[in-house]
């Protein structure tokens, strides 16, 4: 017998941090769950941290009267900030807690949020680290990475939301449930380590202003590797672009999340790049193959020695088909390794040779766009960056 569909609610705001955002909604989506995005702005559109735009499925207001088993909040300020002065979600979560069902949080919004309504009384909660001071006067504060105290669920930053959304999953279906949504993530098993990377024939990534970096998307991307990617680079200061492959700028990811594309490729295409570096997913990469322009544009950016880059099934079904691993080591997603015709470095969570940089799947995204930053920045801007968002200690 199939699981019954667990209802759950991952309220959205001007500000939320997107990778906590979508990191959550995606994985508790992979395990069956039936998840809402609500805004709880007057608009189903949010512009959330690193200029990342998401479209809600509904706003907050429809969904005082349905019964969640699960509501999730994301952090990121003032995200968090514009959750906590909500008076309808702030209803809906008490309603929550008074019912002893399952409510949880992340980075900023447990102290922000939670802690301000009074939902943490006598529990045991994390967060983000500059936020704990403020939590310990409403929690029994904890540095764990995820912290479970009875039907609450708290977690610390960016790099931990994974570990927390598998332990959503967790609470809701039960471990089998959540080593099954885990497995195909490649998540890594050291959380908190230092994270390597793979390097052969090292060369310089050369940049003028910027870097200037091209991520297209479109129907059918992966979600996390697209967000994560963006989210990061950006954080980096790197002038990202994001492009979509499709006609419209509003593209449906693989996980049916609504996300909002800078530019069409078409306007994008006039402009020279650094990087271009395309995240996964099987939707997403069959519509990147079937682009003549963005085939071209990876052709000219390996011909004029540019660095490029795909992660998960991008390596498999746009790279390899096109000539443009050719001579190159490379990894992609597991199941499609075989598409490679050079699986000797397959096992390796990132590869770098030379301009090229490839990368496994949702839960080795973060590691990618480190590297790609220590490629620009070098190694200690990006443990800098991998620090701040608790992925490393």
């Amino acid at each position: 017998m199939a699981s019954p569909s667990k209802k759950v609610l991952v309220p959205i705001a001007n500000g939320t941090e997107p990778m906590e955002a979508v990191i959550t909604i995606d994985v508790l989506r992979r395990a069956g769950a039936d998840v809402i995005v609500a805004s709880v702005e007057r608009q189903l559109r949010i512009d959330a941290g690193h200029g990342v735009k998401i479209v809600a499925d509904a706003l907050v207001s429809d969904c005082q009267d349905t019964v969640f088993d699960l509501i999730a909040l994301p952090g990121g300020m003032p995200g968090a900030t514009n959750l906590k002065n909500c008076g309808v979600l702030e209803s809906i979560m008490k309603k929550q807690a008074a019912d002893g069902r399952l409510y949880a949080a992340v980075c900023a919004s447990p102290a922000v949020a939670l802690g301000s309504w009074g939902l943490l009384k006598g529990l045991k909660a994390t967060c983000y680290p500059s936020f704990m001071e403020q939590l310990a006067s409403s929690a029994t504060a904890v540095e764990s990475r995820v912290q479970l105290d009875g039907n609450v669920v708290t977690s610390r930053g960016p790099g931990t939301t994974m570990e927390f959304a598998v332990a959503l999953v967790e609470q809701l279906y039960g471990k089998e449930k959540a080593n099954e949504v885990s497995g195909p993530l490649v998540m890594r098993s050291n959380h908190g380590d230092e994270y390597t990377i793979t390097e052969l024939n090292p060369m310089e990534w050369k940049f003028s202003n910027g870097p200037q970096i091209l991520v297209p998307i479109a129907d059918g991307s992966e979600e996390m590797e697209a967000v994560i990617t963006i989210d990061i680079l950006r954080r980096a200061k790197a002038n990202v672009v994001v492009a979509s492959v499709g006609d419209n700028l509003e593209i449906l990811a693989s996980r049916k999340v609504k996300l909002v594309a800078d530019m069409l490729l078409d306007e994008a295409a006039r402009l020279s790049y650094d990087l271009i570096v395309l995240p996964g997913g099987l939707g997403g990469a069959q519509a990147f193959a079937n682009s003549e322009k963005l085939v071209n544009l990876l052709k000219k950016q390996m011909e004029a020695k540019r660095p490029y880059g795909a992660i998960c099934a991008s390596p498999a079904l746009v790279l390899e088909p096109n000539g443009l691993l050719k001579g190159k080591k490379a990894t992609a997603f597991p199941a499609m390794c075989n598409k490679l015709s050079d699986q000797s470095f397959i096992e390796n969570r990132v590869v770098v040779d030379g301009n090229l940089i490839t990368s496994r799947g949702p839960g080795t995204t973060m590691e990618f766009a480190l590297a790609i930053v220590e490629k620009f920045f070098g190694r200690q801007k990006a443990l800098e960056l991998a620090k701040v968002m608790l992925f490393v200690r």
